[in-house]
């Protein structure tokens, strides 16, 4: 549903929405598919967004509308990038019962969620196929000790469905799916604005990996992130190396960490499922 002339902004207008509507309004401003609102799509976000809640009367007349849609930002823009994610949207929307909030707040850490990952990503491709996404969400819901029924499991696991297997190849994304962590706690948002070109990645990998057997144990993980600071001209400090660290050690198995996985990470071409 992607922006066209001046189509009639979806379900804004309304007090509550659900997690279909909710997905239905993403999409319409999401118009280049990035899995961002930015630029001039954010700005005909808020415009509308007001409009629609002047129109039902849940606003009254506001300050200059520069100054609000600084308000919402400073408000609701977590990671401070000037963009709205789908989760960040999930906070300024009234939703029946809020799909992503639901994850957000419920999802545990980064290391139980890499936990109920590695269950279905057998293979350590950095997907999983879609048909084994509801059984994915049921551990992170089980962990949560989040009480569900089947019809709402089945309702999350559609809605999610639509709005990450985005080219309908049947695979979902570690990158996508870890928008469902909290922004503190997803482990890839950490290395954003640090990457590595994949060559540069293959060649780091390498040095630290002799035996070639696909993973790097912790003891390693301190020159490899010398490396990588290093690649990407940064200085290093001792917290920002304990903060590094611990992200990425969020993607370890037992102390290992696998080479797609880290690759998902740290490289700024993986594949991704767009």
């Amino acid at each position: 549903m992607a922006l066209k002339q001046k189509s009639q902004p979806p379900y804004l207008h309304l007090a509550e929405l659900t997690a279909s509507q909710f997905l239905d309004i993403w999409k319409h401003y999401d118009a280049d598919g990035n899995g961002y609102i930015e630029g001039k799509e954010l700005e005909n976000f808020f415009q509308e967004l007001e409009a629609a809640r002047k129109g039902a009367g849940v606003e009254g007349a506001s300050v200059n509308f520069g100054e609000k849609m600084k308000e919402y930002m400073k408000k609701y823009d977590k990671n401070s990038d000037g963009r709205i994610e789908m989760a960040e949207l999930a906070q300024i929307l009234p939703t029946e019962e809020n799909f992503l909030l639901c994850f957000r707040q419920h999802a545990g850490s980064s290391a139980e969620f890499m936990e109920a990952w590695r269950k279905y990503d057998t293979d350590r491709s950095g997907y999983i196929e879609a048909n084994e996404l509801k059984g994915f969400l049921s551990d992170l819901l089980r962990k949560a000790n989040r009480p569900y029924d089947d019809k709402k499991l089945q309702e999350y696991t559609q809605t999610i469905l639509r709005m990450f297997d985005m080219n309908g190849d049947g695979k979902l994304c570690l990158s996508e799916m870890s928008r469902l962590m909290p922004v503190q706690e997803n482990f890839l948002l950490k290395f954003q604005g640090m990457k590595l070109s994949s060559e540069a990645f293959n060649s780091i990998f390498a040095f630290y990996d002799k035996d070639g057997n696909g993973f790097i144990d912790e003891n390693e993980l301190d020159a490899l992130l010398k490396d990588f600071f290093e690649k990407n001209k940064k200085e290093m400090s001792i917290q920002s190396l304990t903060n590094y660290r611990k992200s990425i050690m969020s993607l370890s198995d037992g102390g290992k960490l696998y080479r797609k996985e880290l690759e998902l990470a740290l490289c700024n071409d993986a594949p991704s499922p767009i």
